[in-house]
């Protein structure tokens, strides 16, 4: 329940400041009649997130029992990648997001009588992006999680997001929202190394990697999947009490490479040559 509420917190967030950097630009533009295309762009989104999730969700449930497992397999890898991605654009794009989100409505009201659908369209694209990267994610983690409170977790998480948007838009509640979202970063990538290596778990299981299969260690009967606390480990971080030789390189080196991707790049400064001094001569 609580890897659900975060996501989805943290996506919820994302849209909601997207959207309400627009809401504010219009509002301070004296452009507020403009508002029913942004609750389109919204809906259409919405429901373009949903379609897609019970789309892939029914399509699933027709699978031979292998085939569900390559399912849950590419479905989770696509959550990891589109997981990194998440908190690596974030990272980078959340200083300059307000001036390039000004900047392109600007454009979009110069564009003549076709503003309104330019509106609708750009909402629809950010919204529809973090529904979408939430979809993947929950399909992910409901077909790896046997928790019966993942649904719940996630429509509280989306609540307080909305909440939250609507507070910050007001100007009511002021997050800092850069230490949040370093600190939800470090927590999505430990729960996508988790993805990742049930992603792998999951080849092996539908027979297509059956490499390194040795058992590392085995905590079955000091910490069992069935108590409380090994249960909050394998929602939270993928925790299998006797994980293979495959499934621990998966996972550690996902952690690796993750986080060298998150190391500032310095920038290459070319250094001007000094001035000649041009010498008399003797």
């Amino acid at each position: 329940m609580l890897v659900p509420f975060l996501i989805m917190l943290r996506e919820g967030l994302e849209a909601a400041l997207v959207v309400g950097i627009i809401a504010s630009y219009l509002r301070q533009t004296g452009r507020g009649a403009w508002m029913p295309a942004v609750w389109i762009g919204i809906f259409l989104a919405a429901a373009l997130a949903l379609f897609v999730g019970a789309g892939l969700q029914f399509a699933s449930a027709e699978f031979p029992q292998r085939q569900q497992e390559m399912f849950e397999a590419v479905v989770g890898f696509l959550a990891v990648g589109v997981l990194t991605w998440m908190v690596l654009w974030m990272r980078r794009a959340a200083s300059g997001m307000r001036q390039g989100l000004t900047q392109a409505l600007d454009h979009a009201f110069r564009s003549g009588r076709r503003h309104t659908y330019a509106l609708i369209v750009m909402v629809f694209l950010a919204v529809a992006r973090e529904g979408l990267e939430s979809i993947f994610f929950l399909l992910a983690v409901f077909q790896q999680s046997t928790s019966a409170h993942a649904p719940l977790g996630a429509l509280l998480g989306l609540g307080v997001a909305a909440v939250a948007g609507l507070a910050l838009y007001r100007g009511s509640l002021k997050l800092p929202l850069g230490h949040f979202f370093r600190v939800t970063g470090m927590f999505i990538l430990l729960v996508a190394a988790g993805l990742f290596s049930g992603s792998v778990r999951a080849l092996h299981e539908a027979g297509l990697w059956n490499h390194a299969q040795q058992v590392v260690f085995d905590l079955s009967n000091t910490l069992p999947l069935d108590t409380p606390l090994g249960s909050l480990f394998a929602g939270i971080f993928g925790y299998q009490p006797a994980p293979t030789v495959s499934e621990v390189v998966a996972y550690v080196g996902y952690l690796v490479a993750a986080l060298w991707l998150l190391q500032p790049r310095p920038t290459s400064r070319r250094i001007a040559p000094a001035p000649r001094t041009q010498q008399g001569r003797a």
